[in-house]
């Protein structure tokens, strides 16, 4: 009767998870329940295709399948082909669906990802323009940073109309040339946020060539534009805060760099000072007047050099021609006659030593020490030497 009964062998029955068992064989045993009955299932590994999560206790599916006889326990069940989250678990099932498409096609590459201006003029906004967000975002940006310009794109957050409004909004904000945009709303039930899951949004955030901050629900909440965005705000007034630089702090680092570019102009001043002091002293050491100073210098210790060396020089001869007068005196002929000896010679100047020299009756002419007279040899006498 099961097995002919068309009805049986395809139909859905919904409930809660339970008494779930993951077997060896790749076969998953539970039990299907509501507050009226139980019924059990298998799903066998060869239909585990059809399952795209973990199912575990608890969870309300919706299970698709045949209903037979289980012939060694006589009971009847569920054999499972496909099962899907009910509910919530639909719209997560979806979410994790399109995740991975976007992820396969690289909309979430770092790649993409372009950085947030550290200073901007204009801050762009998509989101309700009644809503808590917007008055939070204009809040922290006023306090932030007044000088920035606020332009709201009043954009349709819930409902069928709010992927198109969206859309718009972060193109003409686009368009509009903005520096930073802000996609978001504040938070709600996942159906609430389901606009900001869709893939027509994540495209739009994709392709904006303006950085784009999402700021959607509360610091738990996450949709697939926090994934596609170039960065994700837990909320909408932390997106404020990540967009608009404190004007407190960049006066504080104006002032900080003030002061580093005061101290380097000094310590430069100070270098240069001491470069062109020391420039000074090499061009007065170099100057034609320093140079024919050190000159003169020179020539005065040498010209002292020469006096000194000439005085011993001249010491020296002196020393050295009193020794030669000596000499000289001792082979002096005048001191010879001075100390009463003669000078004897012949007629004809030569001189006589030698008594072999002279015959009697020879004239010769004897010098002494202050003259000469001639004399007339009378005899001649030699001396035996030995």
């Amino acid at each position: 009767m099961f097995a002919q009964d068309y009805l049986l062998q395809s139909l859905f029955v919904k409930g809660e998870v339970s008494n779930c068992k993951y077997h060896a064989t790749g076969h998953i045993y539970f039990t299907l329940k509501d507050p009226t009955g139980v019924v059990n299932c298998v799903m066998f590994a060869g239909n585990r295709a059809g399952l795209s999560f973990r199912l575990a206790e608890g969870q309300q599916v919706i299970v698709g399948g045949a209903v037979d006889v289980y012939a060694r326990d006589g009971k009847y069940q569920l054999y499972a082909k496909q099962i899907v989250l009910d509910g919530n678990g639909l719209l997560y099932e979806k979410f994790e669906r399109l995740k991975r498409e976007l992820e396969e096609s690289g909309m979430f590459s770092p790649e993409y990802k372009q950085p947030i201006p550290k200073y901007i003029r204009t801050l762009g906004v998509v989101t309700a323009d009644t809503g808590a967000a917007v008055r939070d975002i204009i809040q922290i940006t006023r306090r932030r940073n007044p000088y920035v310009q606020i332009i709201l794109y009043p954009a349709i957050v819930q409902g069928e109309a709010a992927v198109p409004s969206v859309v718009r909004g972060i193109r003409m904000l686009e368009r509009a040339g903005v520096d930073v945009m802000i996609v978001g709303r504040g938070g709600g039930s996942i159906e609430d946020l389901w606009a900001f899951n869709e893939r027509e949004v994540a495209q739009a955030v994709f392709d904006c060539s303006v950085p784009v901050i999402s700021a959607v629900g509360h610091e738990t909440d996450t949709t697939i534009i926090d994934f596609v965005s170039d960065l994700r705000a837990p909320t909408p007034s932390a997106a404020a805060e990540l967009a608009v630089a404190d004007i407190r702090e960049v006066l504080g680092d104006i002032e900080a760099y003030g002061n580093e570019l005061r101290r380097l102009m000094q310590r430069k001043l100070q270098e240069g000072r001491m470069t062109a002091k020391q420039a000074e002293l090499r061009l007065k050491a170099a100057s034609p007047a320093s140079r024919i100073r050190e000159k003169k210098m020179r020539l005065l210790g040498m010209e002292e050099q020469l006096q000194h060396r000439m005085d011993r020089l001249l010491q020296v001869r002196r020393h050295q021609t009193e020794l030669y007068i000596q000499r000289m005196k001792g082979l002096s002929p005048l001191e010879k006659l001075s100390s009463g000896y003669s000078y004897v010679s012949d007629q004809k100047g030569k001189n006589i030593r030698s008594v072999k020299q002279v015959e009697t009756g020879q004239c010769v002419t004897v010098r002494v020490m202050d003259g000469s007279f001639e004399a007339s040899v009378k005899g001649v006498q030699g001396v035996k030497i030995f």
